[in-house]
């Protein structure tokens, strides 16, 4: 700086983990970009949510802070309804079968970050954990990727973590995005000639990002990396989809 309940049973969730390539049956373009559309807004509320908690997560004097697999699943949950207005507890008809799976794929990922998380979470005397908003997200993303033939990534043109290094298409989405106004829009677009839908949601410095962002640029902060010298409302980085259209 994001609780499913019975509509997601156990066959919804380990079946795309059983079987990750999850079939699109009869799909649109519309679909999938309405797929791709709330997978980010699904990975970015996630990210809030640990954002919001971060004092929680950092607090030295606390042992056990209650911020549990299931406290997150709640306020994912809550903040996605916020966002969509779906509510993926009853969701509506209307939602493809695989988008609703592909979502249940992405919070089981979500919540196993979290839960691998907990001891480090939940230490007492220790501040600052490096688990933030950027650490869950490339975790989440990358445990659902390996489970899907759908590839979600963090990436920024200056990458701590070269994990999250852009490749040449998200380098040149980002590189546009860095030099025009702020939006929130997502840039969609069909590549390859049209057998490949990539989707780009830029993310912005917060004034909460420049304790390890901003000024002074160049000093080590919190965590040991360089600072970058940002500022509130610049380009922080996107997190990208990939989904090929022909998928069965």
């Amino acid at each position: 700086m994001i609780i499913l309940s019975n509509v997601f049973r156990l066959v919804g969730v380990i079946l795309p983990l059983l079987c990750p390539q999850i079939g699109w049956t009869q799909d649109s373009q519309k679909d999938m970009e309405q797929t791709a559309q709330l997978l980010t807004t699904f990975l970015n509320a996630g990210r809030l949510v640990v954002d919001r908690n971060q004092p929680l997560i950092n607090d030295p004097g606390k042992g056990e802070k209650g911020f549990t697999p299931e406290v997150f699943e709640r306020l994912v949950r809550d903040e996605f309804l916020e966002q969509t207005r779906i509510d993926l507890s009853h969701p509506p008809s209307s939602l493809p079968s695989p988008t609703k799976e592909l979502l249940a794929a992405l919070l089981l990922a979500s919540k196993e970050v979290v839960g691998d998380a907990q001891f480090v979470i939940n230490q007492r005397g220790i501040g600052y954990k490096n688990f933030i908003p950027a650490t869950f997200g490339s975790q989440a993303a990358r445990k659902f990727s390996n489970r899907s033939h759908v590839t979600i990534k963090q990436t920024t043109l200056s990458p701590r973590n070269l994990k999250n290094t852009p490749d040449a298409y998200e380098e040149t989405v980002l590189t546009r995005l860095a030099n025009q106004s702020a939006s929130p829009a997502p840039i969609v677009e069909w590549v390859d000639a049209g057998r490949l839908l990539r989707t780009m949601m830029p993310i912005y410095y917060s004034e909460d990002c420049l304790t390890c962002h901003g000024n002074p640029k160049g000093i080590l902060d919190i965590s040991g990396y360089p600072r970058e010298g940002a500022r509130a409302g610049e380009l922080a980085g996107a997190i990208s989809i990939q989904i090929p259209a022909d998928h069965r």
